[in-house]
């Protein structure tokens, strides 16, 4: 039987690539696409796939939430993490979520088919790079500064609210957390959203009333 997947990606160009990547491979069939987390949930559970191959920029709430509510409807799904984000702090997130591998689209071709068996044999798959980031640890929150802030914050958007309230451009930030910018700003993005702040200054005047300066 060749291993059912279902391929979760708001980009239409790279989904239809990766189908085409997957259906080509021996023993793989694509059963089913999902361009944001509605469709990814609904689905999961009526294609039962053996492996969802999850992006975590997607519309609605994202990949880790749709996750989390695949986790919880079809217990036995398997969850690969196929993204851009090199970030410790979403890897670790995306796990606890109940995803059972976490892979970069930068990975070449054998990289992904052998995380993809990996999952089907029930393996934890981890890329090398983020294996890597393990062991580099970014500043952490102190109790302090996480006693006010809201519960639905992650400890990496405290992390990035807190750089963002000292001042560090997106860059800087990107540095000090070993992450690349781009995720620093998928972090300010699910920031704004979350606290419903728009700038840079409400995200620094937020801050210092938490006290984060």
């Amino acid at each position: 039987m060749p291993i059912r997947l279902l391929v979760a990606d708001d980009h239409g160009l790279l989904r239809a690539g990766l189908v085409a990547l997957l259906n080509a491979e021996t023993g793989m069939v694509v059963v089913g696409e999902a361009e944001d987390e509605h469709s990814a949930v609904s689905l999961t559970v009526e294609k039962k796939p053996d492996i969802v191959l999850m992006d975590i920029s997607m519309p609605d709430s994202g990949g880790i939430e749709a996750t989390r509510r695949i986790k919880q409807l079809v217990p036995e799904a398997r969850i690969l993490v196929l993204t851009v984000h090199e970030d410790k702090g979403l890897m670790q997130e995306a796990i606890r979520a109940g995803a059972m591998g976490y892979i970069l689209k930068r990975a070449i071709k054998s990289e992904l088919v052998n995380a993809i068996h990996a999952v089907m044999r029930d393996e934890l798959y981890l890329h090398p790079a983020m294996a890597r980031l393990l062991f580099l640890e970014g500043p952490s929150p102190t109790p302090q500064e996480t006693q006010l802030i809201p519960e639905q914050l992650t400890f990496r958007e405290i992390e990035v609210l807190r750089l963002i309230a000292r001042g560090y451009t997106n860059s800087q930030a990107a540095e000090k957390l070993h992450i690349s910018v781009r995720t620093v700003e998928y972090h300010r993005s699910n920031l704004t959203t979350k606290l419903n702040l728009r700038s840079r200054s409400e995200l620094m005047r937020y801050a210092e009333e938490k006290g984060l300066i």
